[in-house]
C-alpha cells in the first residue's frame, strides 16, 4: 500500500526494479480518492499525515521529498472514530481527515436509489441495448439485504445481465440473490 500512495525508488524492496512514482505525485495538482482508509497500516497511516499536513511525500527507499499538492477524499465503511478509541486510527489524522464528512447510508437504507441503479448498471454493461428489469424483478432486488453494498449489486446487475436473454425476471433474481 505504501509504494502505491508514496511510490518508490529502485531498489527499495524485492522486486523493485525501476523507480516509480506513487499516487500521491501522479494526483499532483488534482484529487485522490482513497478507498477504505480505515485499514491503512498505522505507519502507512503517518505517512499520509505527513502529506497532508506538509504537502510531501517520500517515496520508499528514498530520502528526498517531493512536494505535491493534492485534495483528498477518503472513504470507509468503519466508524473512524471507534476505531482511533480503539487504537487501530490515529486521532491527528481522524481530524485531518474529517474535515468535510459526508455520510452515505448503505444501499438498505436507500432502496429508493435502486431503481436508477440498476439501469446505470445494465445500460453501462450494454450501451446500446442495455437488458430491461421487470417491476417485479426489481423488487425481488428490493427486498435483499445487500451486505456486499453497491459493488454487490452492480456484480449481481451483471450476472442477471449474462444470463438474461434479454428481460430479467423476478424468478432469475431469486436464483442469483
Amino acid at each position: 500500500v505504501e509504494s502505491e500512495l508514496f511510490g518508490a525508488e529502485k531498489g527499495a524492496y524485492t522486486g523493485a526494479l525501476t523507480s516509480r512514482m506513487g499516487r500521491f505525485e501522479r494526483a499532483d495538482g488534482g484529487t485522490l480518492f482513497l478507498d477504505e482508509i480505515g485499514i491503512l497500516s498505522m505507519s502507512a497511516q503517518g505517512k499520509l499525515l505527513r502529506v497532508l499536513q506538509e504537502g510531501e511525500v517520500e517515496r520508499l527507499g528514498d530520502d528526498r521529498t517531493r512536494r505535491v499538492d493534492v485534495r483528498v477524499v477518503a472513504a470507509t465503511n468503519l466508524d473512524l472514530r471507534r476505531e482511533v478509541q480503539a487504537g487501530r486510527f490515529r486521532e491527528d489524522l481522524f481530524f485531518r481527515l474529517n474535515v468535510f464528512p459526508i455520510h452515505l447510508p448503505p444501499l438498505r437504507e436507500r432502496l429508493e436509489d435502486l431503481p436508477a441503479l440498476v439501469k446505470h448498471f445494465a445500460t453501462r454493461l450494454r450501451p446500446h441495448d442495455p437488458v430491461a428489469f421487470t417491476p417485479e424483478a426489481v423488487a425481488a432486488l428490493a427486498a435483499y439485504r445487500w451486505p456486499g453494498n453497491v459493488r454487490e449489486l452492480a456484480n449481481v446487475v451483471e450476472r442477471l445481465t449474462i444470463l438474461s436473454d434479454g428481460s430479467v425476471t423476478a424468478e432469475a433474481v431469486r436464483q442469483v440473490v
